[in-house]
């Protein structure tokens, strides 16, 4: 079974409509798509959980894990997150890969 992965990801799309934006996905070449079919893998990962006050936040996630909010969207990649306001609960398990 061919992994197709979902929301801004999705394979086949340059340019994805999200929240009434459009924006651009560079997931269209077959080394991006191994990448994602096998995203556990292909970083090291801790686990962490969503600190109380941090739900909803990657940004914040990333700055207290990482010491930058810049790894946000990494973080929503390997945890295979759409929208930070559906996941990222607080207590939630989360993969952090090592950067």
């Amino acid at each position: 079974m061919k992994y197709t992965p979902k929301g801004h990801y999705r394979l086949g799309y340059d340019y994805v409509k999200h929240k009434g934006r459009v924006t651009i996905t560079t997931t269209t070449n077959k080394k991006a798509n191994r990448t994602l079919s096998d995203i556990e893998n292909t970083f090291e990962c801790d686990i962490g959980y969503v600190p109380v006050g941090y739900e909803h936040r990657p940004d914040l996630i990333s700055d207290l894990f990482y010491d930058s909010p810049r790894n946000d969207w990494l973080i929503l990649l390997v945890n295979n997150i759409e929208d930070p306001f559906e996941g990222l609960n607080v207590g939630d398990r989360i993969l952090l890969p090592r950067v």
